[in-house]
């Protein structure tokens, strides 16, 4: 059974994340997606967007897979249906993500496992954006 990382590696993790792609970002201010992606950019990390549609979106290029995302990524934070992750996992693999981030009731144990397998940090059926508040809080903003 899957287990998320110590707090100690979570707080790691969203220190040393600079570059994190976000599947299923929103163009919606009233969506999570979106108000948690201007929250990271806020905090300071460079957010790309992974989106059908939209050619930008909170001022980013939208990308319509992970693996199109040139460079390297810390993170891919996913907003999508249970049933999707295993595919968005594929993607992340496919772009040699370092961290996978499933949000709020985005679970698979399964994807979860096989991207733990390949070297992945995972972190399943949690909020980046109460995380990070909680852990980094204000020792964050003051970088």
């Amino acid at each position: 059974m899957f287990s998320n990382p110590p707090h100690e590696a979570i707080r790691a993790l969203l220190e040393s994340a600079r570059r994190i792609a976000v599947v299923g970002l929103s163009p919606k201010p009233h969506r999570d997606s979106n108000r948690i992606g201007r929250y990271l950019i806020e905090r300071g990390y460079e957010v790309i967007p992974v989106y059908p549609r939209e050619d930008a979106i909170l001022g980013q290029k939208v990308y319509r897979r992970v693996q199109d995302i040139p460079g390297s990524l810390d993170l891919v934070n996913v907003f999508r249906r249970s049933e999707e992750l295993g595919a968005v996992t594929d993607e992340a693999l496919a772009a040699r993500a370092k961290a996978l981030w499933f949000q709020l009731e985005c679970i698979d144990e399964a994807a979860a496992a096989r991207a733990a397998a390949a070297g992945v940090t995972v972190v399943m059926d949690r909020c980046i954006m109460v995380d990070h508040a909680a852990i980094l809080g204000r020792s964050w903003l003051a970088r």
